[in-house]
């Protein structure tokens, strides 16, 4: 897999003529008709596995974000800078530093906003003049949105690890965020410890809107926080799905033209196996 070639440092040789060859691409690029969520999910993936930005297919996609959906604000699902939400912002954001678009104006706008308009914790309230935000019930009320908080602390670990590891304020928002997802030990209600939010105990690749396991997988490993008592209803979770083959199995696809799930639910996922045993590597 060219994505384990890459997080190990190792020069891929020809890696278009790795793509070309790739079943995931082909189902990308067979894609039509494609609704801007449905670009925004594409580009997503895309993201996932690398040297796709040399793709003319991902090139087209980022073209369209940056002309349709990046504002001088940050990036919104509907091109109105009113109406940008953390989630979509976060996931975009982290896409663009994973086509190695990091230091773009667009990302830059992007983290900017996180910087100055993203919450932590509860009863904090937002800069953020503009009520798009809590448009699906209330991404920064007194009580934030933890599927924005997720992919916020998500997306400014992977601009740590592949853009700047020295952005002080980075780390600080990453520290604020993770301390607040630990305090719910990644998934549950403070209130009753029932699951936060639909989807969220189980295994999707690549993302979407929905913050789902393998999402918080990904946090606690590239946080290096596995050893954290708070992390263990996690890593028992993970346990417990693993299957008799030593993986791990897709549970949850998501339904929109543009997503493209990377494996089935019928067998173990190369995806999440390699993401999953990382984690029990820390």
């Amino acid at each position: 897999m060219i994505r384990i070639a890459t997080d190990h440092g190792e020069l891929v040789k020809d890696p278009l003529l790795h793509l070309e060859q790739s079943d995931i691409i082909q189902r990308y690029t067979q894609i039509k008709d494609l609704k801007p969520l449905g670009k925004i999910f594409a580009l997503i993936g895309l993201s996932e596995i690398p040297y796709t930005e040399q793709l003319p297919f991902t090139q087209e996609l980022i073209a369209f974000v940056n002309r349709q959906l990046a504002t001088a604000e940050g990036f919104s699902y509907t091109g109105k800078s009113e109406e940008i939400v953390p989630c979509y912002n976060a996931l975009l954001f982290e896409a663009y530093c994973r086509l190695g678009l990091g230091h773009s104006k667009e990302a830059e706008s992007a983290l900017s906003w996180i910087k100055q308009y993203q919450v932590f914790d509860r009863n904090q309230k937002t800069a953020w003049p503009h009520k798009g935000i809590c448009k699906f019930g209330g991404c920064m009320k007194k009580v934030p949105c933890f599927i924005g908080i997720g992919k916020t602390v998500r997306a400014l670990l992977t601009y740590q690890d592949l853009v700047d590891p020295n952005d002080e304020k980075v780390n600080d928002m990453i520290h604020l965020g993770l301390e607040y997802m630990l305090q719910h030990k990644m998934f549950r209600r403070l209130s009753n410890g029932q699951p936060i939010s639909a989807h969220i105990t189980e295994s999707m690749f690549p993302q979407s809107y929905h913050l789902s396991l393998t999402d918080l997988v990904y946090i606690i490993q590239k946080s290096q926080s596995a050893n954290d008592p708070r992390a263990t209803d996690l890593l028992q979770l993970i346990a417990k799905k693993r299957t008799k083959t030593d993986g791990w199995k897709i549970d949850y696809i998501y339904k929109y033209n543009g997503y493209v799930p990377f494996n089935n639910r019928r067998k173990d996922s190369e995806w999440l196996d390699y993401l999953y045993h990382k984690i029990e590597k820390t």
